[in-house]
């Protein structure tokens, strides 16, 4: 159609396709003389979907193990880079985060937050508004 003469938008009404699309086959055939999708550029994947899957499930289960440990899972193709399998899980949108470590309340710690909470109990409620409660305080 575009080669008898027709427009963009000529053309795109009568097949019922956007004209950017017209416009995009158009410049390729200008280009390369063919309108076929060629072959994508770079390296193919060294891990395939099912090894995908398994480490995904593996994070899940558990979620601290390091990208070096998964890389024993994923090497199907001979060896895997751990930035690979850490780009692989991105991609999921599973991101490798430790989680924080909070501490621990000792048993010393409980007894005297205990009684202090005691101590003060009928205190009117403006006065417990001030306090901080959180478990990195001692009190």
């Amino acid at each position: 159609m575009y080669q008898s003469g027709k427009a963009h938008k000529a053309i795109s009404k009568a097949l019922g396709i956007q004209q950017t699309v017209i416009r995009a086959v158009i410049h390729k055939w200008r280009k390369l003389v063919k309108v076929v999708n060629l072959l994508r550029s770079g390296w193919p994947t060294k891990i395939t979907p099912s090894a995908q899957q398994r480490l995904i499930q593996e994070v899940i289960k558990q979620p601290r193990t390091t990208s070096k440990e998964l890389a024993s899972l994923a090497s199907v193709k001979g060896s895997v880079h751990d930035s690979t399998i850490r780009k692989r899980l991105g991609k999921n949108s599973i991101q490798g985060r430790v989680p924080r470590q909070k501490p621990l309340l000792t048993k010393k710690n409980t007894k005297t937050c205990l009684t202090f909470a005691k101590k003060y109990l009928d205190y009117p409620l403006d006065f417990w508004a001030n306090i901080l409660w959180t478990d990195a305080t001692k009190v």
